[in-house]
């Protein structure tokens, strides 16, 4: 069979084809891009934009990162995929530095967020019936309002966002959700038949909603004290985006799960990971879970690298710096075409006032001053620039925000 003939040399023709054949899970705004560095993307028109998404976190390293591509192209001409029915040459490397990072005995690579989401459910299950004692078939996971874990139909089952549930169902039995940010609700929840409980350190999805200060301690205090598992979905709040390597360290806590993703590809090739000790992830036996493409060699040496350059800290600083000229730009726009932010590290929540538009017009307004951003529930947008922008770009992009919010 012949490939069709498409015109994606200009961005209307490539916008049209793509919406003649593509499912329409996404709205995304009309742009298409070809070409992008650092901080920076090109469309396939020339036209030049910059980037403060980085790919819900996934790019924190930015576009084409020469230290990423230089090991992704080594590996490309040595060997991609094995399954785990081997061991190959990267892996014990990649599984030792990410444990070590997250102090940590053991690692189960798989691909995507998702995956790592339902990898630490059924961990945290599986212990539940083995360690803790719980009776077959009783576990509870307790999670948040307002949370994102994922789009799986056992994640969009425990999701208060309709869009994500809504049409999906029936849904599997097992979880309890409570309040986010509510130490009562969530001690009130726990039932001997509790095995852990789940939830994002910071809820990006859910506009980078930041929880009270000690919350993530108490959630701590709770799950050791009630023999129960605290996993910690730092998919896009982990890896250096808070300004440092995981958002519960700004409270110093230490989750029995961590839950990765996104960043940990590099931007490159899907990555993630569920990192625990080994009277957790232990529980697993072969053949009780897997992935053909989890831990292959591009994977692993990519994933090693991205440990490497977080292991200088250089990255967390940055975020951090960049994070106060954040915290100062947006701060400044709250009464003038905003209402309210929240900031953590180089991670940004807006909300717009909605005399000023949508957070899609507001976006679809930025990308026409040539910047790109993302929109959430109604009339918040979130802004992630990849950790290596500069400062300058930074506050170029912010100006335009500013510019769009005042018209």
């Amino acid at each position: 069979m012949t490939a069709p003939t498409i015109d994606t040399q200009h961005s209307a023709a490539a916008l049209e084809a793509a919406e003649a054949r593509t499912a329409h899970n996404y709205h995304p705004l009309p742009v298409v891009l070809a070409n992008a560095e650092g901080a920076w993307m090109t469309d396939v028109d020339g036209r030049r934009f910059l980037d403060l998404l980085a790919g819900y976190s996934a790019l924190n390293f930015g576009h084409s990162h020469p230290r990423l591509l230089e090991v992704a192209h080594a590996q490309l001409d040595r060997i991609t995929l094995t399954s785990r029915a081997f061991v190959h040459d990267r892996f014990a490397a990649f599984t030792a530095a990410l444990g070590d990072l997250c102090g940590k005995d053991l690692v189960l690579p798989m691909n995507t967020g998702a995956e790592a989401v339902e990898t630490a459910i059924k961990v945290a299950r599986k212990w539940g019936y083995e360690v803790k004692g719980v009776p077959a078939d009783r576990a509870e996971i307790v999670v948040a309002s307002g949370n994102f874990h994922g789009r799986t139909t056992t994640i969009v089952g425990f999701s208060d966002d309709a869009d994500a549930r809504d049409g999906f169902g029936p849904f599997a039995p097992g979880f309890v959700t409570v309040r986010y940010g509510d130490l009562e609700a969530l001690e009130a929840a726990i039932t001997p038949h509790t095995v852990a409980v789940l939830v994002e350190p910071i809820q990006g999805e859910g506009g980078v909603v930041i929880p009270p200060t000690g919350y993530l301690r108490g959630v701590r205090e709770i799950c050791t004290r009630e023999n129960v598992l605290f996993a910690a979905d730092e998919i896009q709040a982990g890896l250096g985006r808070t300004g440092r390597t995981f958002a519960c360290d700004h409270e110093d806590v230490v989750p029995d799960l961590y839950v990765l993703g996104k960043a940990l590809g590099g931007g490159i090739v899907p990555v993630s990971a569920v990192v625990a000790d080994r009277d957790v992830l232990g529980v697993l036996k072969p053949g009780q879970h897997g992935s053909t493409f989890g831990g292959n060699p591009l994977a692993c040496a990519v994933g090693t690298a991205v440990v490497e350059m977080l292991s200088t800290g250089d990255f967390q600083q940055r975020a951090t710096d960049l994070g106060v000229l954040v915290r100062e730009r947006l701060e400044a726009l709250v009464g003038h075409g905003v209402v309210g932010v929240r900031v953590r590290g180089l991670w940004a929540g807006i909300d717009v006032d909605p005399a000023v538009g949508t957070g899609r017009e507001v976006c679809e307004a930025l990308m026409e001053r040539g910047v790109l951003a993302k929109d959430t529930h109604g009339s918040t947008i979130r802004l992630a620039p990849p950790l290596v922008v500069s400062p300058e770009d930074l506050a170029w992009g912010l100006d335009q925000l500013a510019d769009v919010v005042a018209r």
